[in-house]
């Protein structure tokens, strides 16, 4: 593992001495062996897996019951619409508690509030689809909540030694999530009467969010230090090139997460009208994806990123072509496990160099909070402009044809992403051969 950690990008952004990474927070941090993961770690994990199980419980699911009340497109697009325009706002706001006081709070509010969401929809009903965008804003600043103050902990509690196999572990427990509940949650619904499935998984996802709220409670205090600044984004990207690069690479990563997002789920179901089958769709490609990451966390060397993210994202835009050809159970089901092998490849050094660059030095490591909200919010200006663009488009015509090429442009993000990308890895191979 010490051998792989020289191949590092990491280590050629960060001093020899991680501590301040590590220290960061008022916990003291555990010691563990290079490469491994400690308890805090660990249950962060946990914590995540819980997260993730129960929105894939009933996120994808979400959708399909508003496409059920009323079969447009739009009401879905503005709901996804809203989710990234609120996450985006509470990153931004919420990065003044988290930077000031305990940032554990601002995690178990995320769980808090996704557990809300659920008991709005149950409450709701059919109604639901009324209130798309409301409820949009509410599931935003819940998703935003979580993953402000996940990603700050994961920092403080990962370094170059153990990061990559943490992105790895969170990838399999995702995958191992994304295949079970799903699955269960089309078989609930089509065994049940009427629209009792759906009521009863987002029953199911609400226990499990005050599941998760409450295991958090084990996570030990972490307290930044320091004065939030409100205005680092900006002044970051006027200053430092290398994260107008990164920035540039997240955007296109989140023009096509914020449409794929969605519109995959409701492409199986409009093909197959059965929940059962899509259930198995996700059952399908996340143990594709549970093998794949499971892989990536044990052989993906950081020597491997530029090249490696380099095939997955050519996988991930090249069988788009398949939808111009039909777009079928089967053809979905191809694109759906092409994309769980290839995405690991793709987006393990999207995460790893992202936050090996956050830990460049002491200075930029006390300004984490502002470098996550500046990541969550490229992301997420990607994110809404992939759905702006697909508003747009769909106001004038949803045929086939205009879906296809819609898709596969949005599709090719990927690609995009990896060029900017390249400019980070040339960097470290110049900064290597200094060294």
């Amino acid at each position: 593992m010490q051998q792989k950690t020289k191949n590092r990008l990491s280590a050629l952004f960060q001093p020899q001495n991680n501590s301040f990474a590590k220290s960061a927070g008022t916990a003291s941090p555990e010691q563990h062996k290079p490469g491994e993961l400690d308890s805090q770690a660990r249950l962060l994990l946990l914590v995540n897996g819980l997260f993730i199980a129960a929105g894939s419980l009933s996120g994808t699911f979400v959708n399909v019951y508003l496409w059920k009340v009323k079969s447009q497109f739009a009401p879905i697009a503005w709901f996804t619409f809203a989710t990234h325009l609120a996450g985006a706002l509470t990153f931004w706001i919420a990065g003044a508690y988290v930077k000031r006081f305990n940032k554990m709070n601002i995690l178990r509010a995320g769980m808090a509030g996704s557990a809300l969401f659920y008991m709005l929809v149950l409450l709701a009903g059919p109604l639901a689809v009324s209130y798309a965008v409301p409820l949009g804003l509410v599931q935003g600043m819940a998703v935003g909540f979580f993953w402000l103050a996940f990603n700050v902990v994961y920092f403080e509690i990962t370094g170059p030694d153990n990061r990559d196999r943490f992105n790895g572990w969170a990838g399999l427990l995702a995958s191992v999530g994304g295949m079970l509940a799903p699955w269960l949650s089309g078989w609930l619904i089509s065994r049940l009467p009427g629209s009792s499935g759906y009521r009863l998984i987002f029953a199911l996802s609400l226990a499990l969010f005050v599941v998760g709220g409450i295991i958090s409670f084990f996570l030990k205090k972490r307290q930044s230090e320091g004065l939030y600044a409100w205005g680092f984004s900006f002044r970051c990207l006027r200053e430092q090139p290398e994260w107008r690069w990164a920035a540039a690479a997240l955007a296109a990563q989140g023009m096509r997460e914020g449409v794929f997002g969605f519109i995959i789920g409701l492409f199986v179901y409009i093909a197959t009208k059965s929940e059962m089958t899509l259930g198995n769709f996700w059952l399908i490609t996340s143990a594709v994806g549970l093998c794949s990451y499971y892989a990536a966390a044990k052989w993906y060397a950081p020597r491997y990123r530029k090249w490696g993210m380099l095939i997955g994202a050519i996988v991930m835009s090249g069988i788009l072509l398949l939808f111009f050809w039909q777009v079928s159970y089967v053809t979905l089901l191809a694109f759906g496990i092409a994309v769980s092998i290839a995405y690991p490849l793709f987006s393990m050094p999207m995460i790893s160099t992202v936050f090996d660059l956050i830990g460049t030095n002491e200075q930029s490591a006390r300004n984490r909070v502002e470098y996550v909200v500046l990541r969550e919010f490229a992301l997420d200006v990607g994110r809404l402009l992939g759905i702006s663009l697909f508003l747009l488009v769909t106001s004038f015509s949803v045929s086939a044809l205009t879906l296809n090429w819609l898709v596969f442009a949005i599709g090719t993000g990927p690609l995009i992403a990896w060029l900017c990308m390249t400019r980070l890895f040339s960097a470290a191979n110049a900064k290597q051969s200094r060294a």
